[in-house]
């Protein structure tokens, strides 16, 4: 295990998972742009009643919808990075062709998570509003449309659920093949 979370790997394979677990940031980064500039469409007190808030640190006084695009990009780009770099770290010793299977792989899971997103929209208002506490919760930080921020709450639940998940397939499945090049 520890030669699996510490690389001794030769530098030129060293950079390839690197510039992987880049590309992989940067695959998760654009997306949790994308997803938040959606999800503040649904419900844009999501973001002023609780992000805005998280993410004030990174505010610099830019019109809402960038600053949306700063949280989007602040909260995904790291676990493309960490997702991509376990795939790299497996697929470069192999695959023929390691950085295509990482960049699919970053695809199936960029899919499985809009897949439990729109799950997620539709199921999270009945999911949420019955949690013991969370009305009262609601009322404190004055949302005045509940139902769109459960949507969005679940939504955002789910993009990380359906990173882990569909990252835990996507090792399994390279960790299943032989070691014969792909």
């Amino acid at each position: 295990m520890k030669s699996f979370l510490v690389p001794t790997a030769a530098w030129p394979t060293l950079r390839k998972a690197a510039l992987l677990a880049l590309t992989g940031a940067l695959i998760s980064g654009a997306f949790g742009i994308l997803h938040d500039q959606i999800t503040y469409t649904i419900s844009p007190e999501y973001f002023t009643r609780m992000k805005f808030d998280q993410f004030r640190a990174w505010d610099f006084g830019f019109p809402p919808r960038v600053f949306v695009a700063e949280i989007g990009f602040l909260a995904t780009w790291w676990v493309g990075l960490i997702a991509a770099w376990f795939l790299a770290r497996i697929a470069l010793p192999k695959f023929k062709s390691p950085e295509k299977k990482v960049v699919q792989a970053m695809a199936a899971i960029v899919g499985f998570v809009v897949l439990l997103g729109i799950v997620a929209c539709f199921s999270g208002p009945s999911l949420l509003a019955d949690r013991p506490g969370w009305r009262e919760s609601l009322e404190s930080i004055r949302v005045n449309d509940p139902v769109a921020f459960c949507r969005v709450a679940a939504i955002h639940l789910a993009g990380y659920s359906g990173a882990l998940i569909g990252w835990i397939a996507a090792m399994a499945w390279f960790l299943s093949r032989s070691k014969q090049k792909e």
